[in-house]
């Protein structure tokens, strides 16, 4: 990416481990742009938090560059880096005032008092901790100290801000104002920020570009968007957002095209087709040649006609949402179809008919 922020190449990080060697992150390598929102994205495990911690020099890197505005990151000691870094378990003082909190740093540092102080007035007034600078971390509730741990990486002016999975211990509707919060904060400075989080819902609100995790790997790299229609894996389409999965033979089994055949004989004819990693061959059963995603929301259930006959299991309000889980003789799984208000005609125990919409599908295949 020309004019990337950040550049890791090929970055690598191996633990020792009981007498083994654990490969936490392999090969990975990615750009971001200044002033870019980008999130590490994945399950417990799978590498995102180690590449972080890499970044901003708390780990050292089995091999791979990191580059900053085209410096050597990695030449550079964690204090010279620049970086502004906000953990899950905010780290505060608990005997030091919420003032005192933001000004640890800048002290250490030996910064001049007089613009100490006016550095910490900026980011308590920005933050909208000005009142509580008094108080101590126990007086306050689990978002405002988060807050103090933003306003304690910021305070430093740096030219990037990495935060790791910092919503975790926040309730869910306090969660959902925080990443508000710190995605609006985010425009409002143009700060290069990189993000770690386990919740895809959270990643795909606040970035601008997604890097998808898993067992070490940089899966697929793209805007939310991107990722949510044209995921380029099973393992992707599964872990953001929901999908149904239907094993299906290939009209033409050597090029993918002309659609496929599910087990209920309907054809369908996805308007994206994509060939299945290796890794993920051992889903294919038996004669089936491929897979053919779709996300609840874009199946049609009709109680009169349709591609497929089913009958409805369970019927869920989910709050703006509802949720019809269904079952065809011919699939080997139940189906969920998600609508935004009840469908006439049909609820639990009724028989309905499905129809797959083949622009919003996608077929994997061998």
């Amino acid at each position: 990416m020309a004019g990337a922020a950040l550049s890791v190449r090929n970055l690598t990080k191996k633990f020792a481990a009981g007498g083994a060697t654990v490969t936490a992150v392999d090969d990975v390598s990615f750009d971001v742009a200044g002033g870019e929102f980008f999130t590490m994205l994945g399950p417990s495990g799978c590498g995102k938090t180690t590449t972080l911690r890499v970044i901003a020099g708390l780990e050292q890197a089995t091999s791979g560059r990191i580059l900053q505005d085209g410096r050597d990151f990695m030449a550079m000691p964690p204090q010279r880096r620049n970086i502004g870094m906000v953990f899950q378990s905010y780290a505060l003082f608990p005997h030091l005032t919420i003032f005192e909190n933001v000004a640890y740093g800048l002290r250490l540092r030996a910064l001049d008092v007089r613009e100490a102080n006016r550095r910490i007035a900026a980011i308590l007034a920005l933050l909208q901790l000005e009142p509580y600078r008094e108080r101590h971390p126990a007086e306050l509730s689990g978002g405002q100290q988060q807050r103090v741990s933003i306003a304690r990486a910021l305070v430093y002016e740096p030219s990037m801000l990495l935060l790791d999975e910092p919503l975790a211990n926040l309730d869910a509707k306090l969660r959902l104002l925080m990443r508000e919060e710190i995605r609006a904060l985010q425009r409002r400075l143009g700060i290069t920020t990189l993000y770690v989080t386990h919740d895809q819902e959270e990643a795909t609100a606040v970035s601008d570009r997604l890097a998808v995790f898993d067992h070490g790997r940089l899966i697929q790299l793209g805007t939310p968007e991107e990722i949510y229609t044209q995921p380029q894996s099973l393992f992707v389409a599964d872990f953001i957002g929901r999908a149904n999965f239907l094993p299906a033979r290939l009209a033409n089994p050597v090029t993918g095209a002309g659609g496929a055949v599910l087990g209920s004989g309907a054809s369908v004819r996805p308007a994206r087709r994509m060939r299945l990693p290796a890794n993920e061959m051992a889903r294919l059963a038996g004669a089936d040649d491929g897979i053919v995603m779709i996300r609840p929301e874009h199946l049609v259930l009709d109680a009169i006609a349709g591609d497929i006959a089913c009958r409805v299991l369970r019927m869920q309000l989910l709050g703006g949402l509802i949720r019809y889980t269904v079952e065809c003789a011919a699939l080997p799984d139940p189906v969920q179809v998600e609508t935004t208000r009840p469908l006439p005609g049909i609820g639990e125990g009724t028989g309905a008919w499905l129809t797959i919409p083949p622009a919003d599908a996608v077929l994997y295949h061998r």
